[in-house]
């Protein structure tokens, strides 16, 4: 799906340390033709505004943690931040804005302005782009291959890496980012993004009836359900064993010190990784939502409707209220999150998946089981 076009494309480069892009001429991108005389006026009435634009349609881990790469580049250069969650697997209309569906307006993150409302598909950003992949023409990029999105992935981390800024007046993020920022700002994020209040009324009640009386222990087990899990896959090489080290580091949490009663939270997007752990633990709860057919994919569906993004909404800000988290495997992006604020974490070696580690206290101190 295409937004951001200009003609005639001009060619541009990535940056290198020490090394900026060469000046090119500022032409417009129209996201309709209709707007052209819109986009005119906008553009030549701010012909110094810069942008930086996140463009994601992935699980909320991922797309919040790209927003934090993109946002740490926009705190540098001072540019604008364009939140645009266009195509998202939790919606089914693809030109909504998938943001200000499930989070609250945003002006401002510590300094940098945002735009995140609905309306993006009126507005126009400013030409050229970076990566170059942005100046074709539109009828050349119905296809986007992978290999384009990895291609680019690389260009916008080399870009950031460089702490310098790029001649294109509108730099595009429409990559997974992860780990292309410090913490400091990936905290800045999950502090200034909330849930819209309908879904924190439902997070807190949550909270206050499960959460409140007991020390908690999280569970993450990200399983897939048929999807390609990519680089989640060595954990479930041998599915039997990835369920037993789970339930081994579910033990491991219960016998660490806890101020409160102990109760277990299991949140996953496998109905059948739901009853097997709760076949041992019986204890485990769960909050109830719609799973997918086995083997039919992941919970970020748009066949699920927004519903489903609520439910995955209010999975991932209990975890970060947890006592304890597990995450299995810690690979996944939708507990970074809880990686961050929850005050101890266990989980698995990523180069032996079979060795646990418990991070307690934020002090990042590792202690190996």
């Amino acid at each position: 799906m295409k937004f951001y076009r200009r003609s005639p494309p001009g060619p541009l480069r990535t940056v290198t340390p020490g090394e900026k892009i060469p000046e090119m001429s500022v032409s417009t991108s129209f996201v309709q033709p209709a707007t052209r005389e819109k986009a005119i006026q906008m553009v030549s009435g701010s012909m110094n505004d810069r942008f930086v634009v996140s463009r994601r349609r992935t699980g909320f881990g991922d797309c919040l943690w790209s927003l934090a790469a993109a946002w740490h580049f926009a705190k540098q250069t001072g540019r604008t931040l364009v939140i645009d969650w266009r195509g998202s697997c939790y919606l089914d209309k693809p030109f909504r804005n998938a943001f200000p569906v499930f989070f609250e307006p945003v002006q401002d993150i510590a300094g940098v302005r945002v735009i995140c409302d609905d309306d993006l598909n009126e507005r126009s950003f400013p030409g050229p782009f970076f990566p170059a992949w942005w100046n074709k023409p539109a009828i050349d990029c119905v296809y986007r291959p992978d290999e384009q999105i990895f291609r680019e992935r690389d260009q916008l981390d080399q870009l950031f890496q460089s702490k310098r800024d790029c001649d294109a007046n509108t730099v595009v993020c429409d990559a997974c980012l992860m780990w292309r920022c410090d913490q400091k700002a990936e905290r800045e994020i999950f502090r200034s993004i909330k849930p819209r209040a309908e879904i924190q009324a439902r997070i807190n009640a949550m909270y206050r009836e499960h959460f409140e009386p007991y020390s908690v222990i999280g569970i993450h087990v990200r399983h897939g359900n048929g999807e390609d899990i990519m680089g989640h896959a060595p954990y479930w090489a041998d599915p039997q064993r990835a369920l037993r080290q789970v339930c081994r580091a579910i033990d491991k949490a219960r016998g660490l010190p806890h101020a409160k009663p102990v109760r277990a939270f299991l949140c996953t997007d496998s109905a059948l990784v739901l009853e097997q752990v709760s076949t041992i633990f019986p204890d485990v709860f769960a909050i109830p939502k719609q799973f997918q057919a086995p083997h039919a994919g992941p919970l970020h569906s748009a066949a699920l409707g927004a519903e489903g993004g609520v439910s995955a909404l209010i999975e991932m800000y209990l975890l970060a209220r947890c006592d304890t988290v597990i995450r299995f495997p810690p690979t996944s992006a939708f507990t970074r999150y809880a990686r961050l604020f929850a005050p101890r974490v266990i989980e698995f070696d990523l180069s032996d998946p079979s060795r646990l580690i418990l991070i307690e206290d934020k002090s990042q101190e590792l202690v190996a089981s």
